[in-house]
């Protein structure tokens, strides 16, 4: 591709993003399109950008994980939480479709849904150093898709390679993947050779591969089980002098044991969760060996009690789930241990906001390489609007916001949500093709005392500043 034609495909690339963030109906290719107003010309090259251009997604997001390193203190670590989500789809010919436990379904019955995998990474965007606030942005999206079962009356050879495939190309592996990727990325930047990784998973990624793959100058910190068999190094004297040596020692309480045993006494770290500060009760040990991490790397443990909270004010106390964790540095201090864990939480939200109000997956298309790339380039339209909202209003800023709607006095947030970053750039955009709206206080005009009905006219700025996207 000539210097022209990257010119033109960024160009086109960039209107895609901005009406993608615009719309307000179903965020389908044409329904972008429509809100660009393009639906009265060509249009084939906005399809084309998805299946045949020559450009790279991963490069797009490295722009945003450069924006999040710079940003960070000196001292402070990268942070970087990995999970994997459902996109949900009606047919069965798309690339890596296939039915998949649904997340959501009842703790009693396991439901399955149509649905493609995705992995997405998330860094949070850290502005201080200690316990606080941090919202995560993506950093990457990839298609993940399982490897193609052969049908029951396949030769054997298929099946034997078959699996041998899905034991090399499997969501773990992926995952290893593109933490080599990303640290790859990380050590080209300026400073980046300096800053270590520190990667933040849930229970389905504690596991041998990913631990064993861990890339240089990257930590973990996951989730495991509570009945987690774990021993202690080798003393001198445990050694018998004849064949080999012993790789490990006695073995150590269970994560729930160690909750259990009253002779262990409980810490009080401070930590930063659900918009305040709070005190949290944990125990550690460390170090502690784990067959599946290997016996050349010595963890740490962490235990967290059960929170207690309420559903209203006065009703009975009730408690959560105890937390096990475990991280592979057995020196890591427990307040900044926990700190990076509740940050994970922001990924969670990402994955809500992207299928919510991004409207990622619900554009139709069957390309293999849209498949690919349009979950991605709308993830990445979401990671530029929360740039672009911590640039100009801060990390936690509430500056100039639309006037809310009466019934919402009630309470002060915390921080722009990603319904009013919309809202805020849709005043900015179609502010002037609206006509005399530079003050957005008199919308609606006061109602009138009279108690017969009439006629209201439907407030075209307000339907289309407060719409929420379906």
């Amino acid at each position: 591709m000539d210097a022209f034609g990257q010119i033109r495909t960024w160009k086109r690339a960039w209107r895609l993003s901005l009406t993608n963030l615009l719309c307000l109906g179903r965020h389908t290719l044409s329904n972008v399109l429509c809100t660009g107003g393009y639906q009265f010309v060509d249009w084939s090259a906005d399809y084309r950008l998805f299946s045949t251009d020559r450009w790279d997604i991963s490069r797009l997001f490295g722009y945003v994980l450069a924006q999040v390193l710079t940003r960070l203190p000196a001292a402070q670590p990268l942070v970087l939480a990995m999970d994997d989500t459902l996109l949900r789809k009606t047919g069965a010919k798309a690339k890596g479709v296939a039915y998949r436990r649904d997340p959501l379904s009842p703790a009693f019955h396991c439901n399955f849904i149509r649905a493609q995998r995705f992995l997405q990474v998330a860094a949070p965007l850290v502005t201080h150093a200690g316990p606080g606030p941090a919202r995560c942005l993506p950093v990457a999206f990839e298609h993940a898709p399982s490897v193609v079962r052969p049908q029951r009356s396949a030769p054997p050879e298929q099946w034997a390679q078959y699996r041998q495939q899905r034991r090399l190309d499997n969501l773990n592996t992926r995952a290893v993947a593109l933490l080599a990727r990303l640290r790859q990325q990380v050590d080209a930047m300026p400073q980046g050779l300096e800053r270590p990784l520190v990667l933040v998973v849930d229970g389905s990624y504690t596991n041998r591969t990913v631990l064993r793959g861990l890339p240089e100058r990257t930590l973990l910190l996951g989730r495991v089980r509570k009945d987690l068999k774990l021993f202690a190094p080798p003393r001198p004297e445990e050694q018998t002098g004849a064949g080999r040596n012993r790789r490990y020692g006695q073995a150590l309480p269970t994560p729930e044991a160690l909750r259990k045993d009253e002779t262990v006494p409980w810490q009080e770290v401070e930590a930063f969760a659900a918009g305040k500060l709070h005190r949290f009760r944990i125990k550690t040990l460390s170090p502690v060996l784990w067959a599946k991490a290997g016996w050349n790397r010595p963890l740490q443990m962490m235990v967290i009690a059960p929170l207690g909270y309420r559903l209203r004010k006065g009703s009975d106390l009730l408690y959560r789930q105890p937390a096990h964790l475990i991280g592979t540095d057995p020196q890591w201090p427990a307040a900044e241990f926990l700190q990076q864990y509740l940050w994970r939480w922001g990924i969670e939200v990402n994955h809500r906001d992207e299928k919510q109000l991004i409207g990622v997956g619900q554009a139709q298309v069957t390309n293999d390489q849209s498949v690919d790339r349009h979950p991605a380039f709308a993830v990445l339209s979401y990671a530029l609007l929360l740039l672009a909202a911590a640039d100009t209003y801060g990390a936690d800023g509430l500056d100039e916001l639309l006037p809310p709607p009466k019934w919402r006095t009630g309470g002060s947030p915390q921080r722009l949500s990603t319904q009013q970053m919309i809202q805020e750039l849709r005043k900015e955009v179609w502010a002037h093709a609206l006509g005399d709206c530079d003050h957005f206080d008199h919308f609606v005009s006061p109602v009138s005392p009279h108690t017969k009905s009439v006629e209201l006219p439907a407030s075209l700025p307000s339907a289309v500043l407060y719409g929420s996207v379906a």
